[in-house]
């Protein structure tokens, strides 16, 4: 049985899920919604949410506030007075599982930090390591936010899925670090980021001969993110 099979869900209930830019142009692709419908910012001056994974964006709203870039969260309705993860689909509490159950309901198109946790690569990005998972995901006592009932186990991961899927995590974060650099140079609105992404990623494919530097792809858009 999986780990994560008739579990409460505490990861998804307890963390901001950072995105990359290539999560939020698959998730559009994929769940056919809007930028606006799944995507916030979250003022991160502390670092906690970024961990070294995400970079951190400013807006000219807030100039002086880092942000990440994440999943909106929203409120339990099993558990009222808690968030989730707006994608948590949430089944009621029994005596069998008194914290009830919970999946993702975007499974296949989750992000990729959703997709990596609890692991990371090995120096040499070969090998999949389990990290260690605290007992709790948040400061509150509140029990839902425990989290994973038991040790992860080697076979709890499927062993090439999983190295596929931190590669990628990490390339695709790597590469959200150089646009956010990009953007950070003369923060725009807000309101204008989902357009300023749209026109870094649609740029990403090239034909032979003619690709563009990320230098060349942040000043084509600058005038873009400057319009209201």
């Amino acid at each position: 049985m999986s780990i994560c099979e008739n579990c409460h869900a505490g990861c998804c209930r307890s963390f901001a899920v950072p995105l990359s830019g290539a999560d939020i142009m698959r998730m559009v692709s994929e769940l056919q919604l809007s930028f606006w419908d799944f995507v916030c910012r979250w003022e991160d001056p502390e670092g906690e949410i970024a961990q070294k994974y995400a970079p951190q964006f400013y807006f000219e709203d807030e100039p002086e506030t880092p942000f990440v870039i994440c999943l909106i969260r929203g409120e339990s309705e099993t558990w009222p007075g808690t968030g989730k993860c707006m994608f948590l689909q949430e089944s009621a509490t029994s005596e069998e599982h008194p914290l009830g159950t919970a999946h993702c309901g975007i499974y296949e198109s989750r992000p990729a930090a959703c997709r990596a946790f609890p692991l990371k690569l090995n120096e040499s990005s070969e090998l999949a390591i389990i990290t260690d998972v605290p007992e709790r995901g948040r400061l509150s006592t509140d029990p839902i936010y425990t989290l994973c009932p038991r040790p992860w186990e080697t076979s709890d991961c499927e062993p090439v899925q999983a190295v596929q899927d931190l590669i990628v995590a990490k390339y695709e974060m790597r590469f959200f670090h150089s646009i956010a650099a990009i953007w950070n140079r003369r923060p725009a609105s807000f309101a204008v980021f989902p357009d300023f992404l749209e026109m870094i990623y649609s740029r990403r494919v090239q034909k032979d001969g003619a690709a563009e530097t990320q230098t060349d792809i942040g000043n084509a858009t600058y005038p873009l993110r400057r319009a209201a």
